[in-house]
């Protein structure tokens, strides 16, 4: 929500009408909350290996599959109904395509390969196209570079996590993180080079115009911060490490969507 939110009001360049957002967000968090409860349907068996999701409510026994199914369905087509209804076809369309990904794509990957890192990101940051395209009737290079950002930031955000929680996913038999790298070593430079390249498409939506200086300089201190804890994980990747870089991508995303909003250039 935050991220189509904040992708909506740059696209409408600081002038927003409230019902049309509304509705985006409202959606966007049916849909999204949709795909997480087929997600959880789908992998109810894996959940119930690991202690990180062992007590959720289907391997727990609390809700039966059939439930949970009907469940996640009637959220996703309804999120994708309003979405239709209220601000067209083509964020309609990209929601329903992130769940298929997220669900049909990533899921089955992830006890295949790391690979699924990538295919997990692009439902990951569909909703920064979500929200411009609600906002605006096509999708330019302006929409792909929030993409971007948003895909970019999954990188080191979801493998420190994979690393946390390696014997966790080795339980359940996902492969979110190189099979390789028990040391940790391809972990470390692979966060390094992803929060680099974090910081170079941040920038990117002031040099198309889309934000101004404020955000320029808030972005690349946000960047600084957060490749600072990279380089950490990098010289030893341990869990204080890990945690750092994780911890780093929770305050990230929210203060630079917070500043693309603050210093959004006005059409």
């Amino acid at each position: 929500m935050i991220t189509a939110g904040a992708s909506y009001y740059v696209a409408a360049r600081g002038n927003a009408a409230f019902v049309p957002a509304f509705h985006t967000l409202l959606g966007t968090v049916l849909a999204t909350a949709g795909a997480l409860a087929l997600n959880q349907y789908l992998e109810r068996d894996v959940d119930a290996l690991m202690l990180r999701t062992k007590t959720r409510p289907l391997p727990s026994g609390r809700l039966q599959p059939r439930d949970a199914l009907l469940f996640g369905l009637l959220l996703v087509v309804g999120g994708v109904a309003h979405l239709w209804a209220t601000v067209g076809a083509l964020p309609a369309l990209l929601t329903l395509g992130s769940a298929a990904a997220y669900n049909l794509v990533y899921t089955p990957l992830k006890p295949r390969t790391h690979i699924a890192l990538f295919a997990g990101a692009v439902p990951g940051a569909m909703p920064a196209l979500i929200g411009w395209s609600a906002a605006s009737v096509t999708l330019g290079v302006d929409a792909l570079a929030l993409f971007a950002i948003a895909f970019v930031w999954q990188m080191p955000h979801v493998l420190s996590l994979a690393w946390l929680l390696r014997e966790d996913y080795a339980r359940a038999g996902f492969r979110l993180s190189p099979p390789t790298d028990v040391d940790g070593a391809v972990i470390g430079r692979r966060l390094v080079g992803y929060t680099l390249a974090l910081l170079g498409v941040s920038v990117v939506p002031t040099l198309l115009g889309l934000t101004g200086w404020i955000y320029l300089g808030g972005a690349i201190l946000l960047g600084l911060g957060f490749l600072a804890r990279s380089v950490a994980a990098w010289r030893e990747l341990n869990v204080q490490t890990a945690r750092g870089v994780f911890f780093a991508s929770l305050v990230y995303q929210p203060l630079l969507l917070g500043l693309m909003v603050v210093d959004a250039v006005s059409g």
